[in-house]
């Protein structure tokens, strides 16, 4: 069995036809055979969010309770559960680890803490952004 944490966007793709890459994430789904996709609290509020936000929904925006519905949908599923934080030390350790640069990144924050989550948890992160498969380094699965 394996075990897989899928970013936002791989989420949202799943839960909206409309969505461009909607059919390439299906397809990845459906092929998880006793397989495990995990929620972390980060993906689960950014599908809420992200499902009732009416530039990314556009006609299609869902209301708090309909966000809800589309996630206890999928909590429905065999293949979907939540996880916690299990070890909150080790993972502030692999984040500053991938946030050290001397950059200024603003926007790479969630992206490093999604990243770390799954290293700690040791759940492959499912992406179609190749930032952020870039972070998560050979534990990532790249959709496109």
């Amino acid at each position: 069995m394996r075990s897989f944490c899928p970013d936002i966007n791989v989420w949202i793709a799943l839960a909206y036809e409309g969505h461009e890459r909607h059919r390439i994430a299906a397809v990845w789904f459906a092929g998880l055979n006793g397989d495990i996709a995990y929620f972390c609290r980060q993906t689960q509020l950014g599908f809420l969010r992200l499902l009732t936000h009416p530039s990314v929904m556009r006609g299609d925006v869902r209301s708090q309770a309909e966000a809800w519905q589309a996630y206890d949908l999928f909590r429905t599923d065999q293949r979907v559960s939540f996880r916690e934080e299990e070890d909150a030390a080790q993972l502030e350790s692999v984040l500053r680890r991938l946030t050290t640069t001397q950059r200024s990144s603003s926007k790479q924050w969630p992206d490093a803490y999604l990243a770390a989550f799954a290293r700690s948890a040791e759940l492959t992160l499912v992406t179609f952004d190749r930032g952020l498969r870039s972070l998560s380094g050979n534990n990532s699965v790249f959709l496109s």
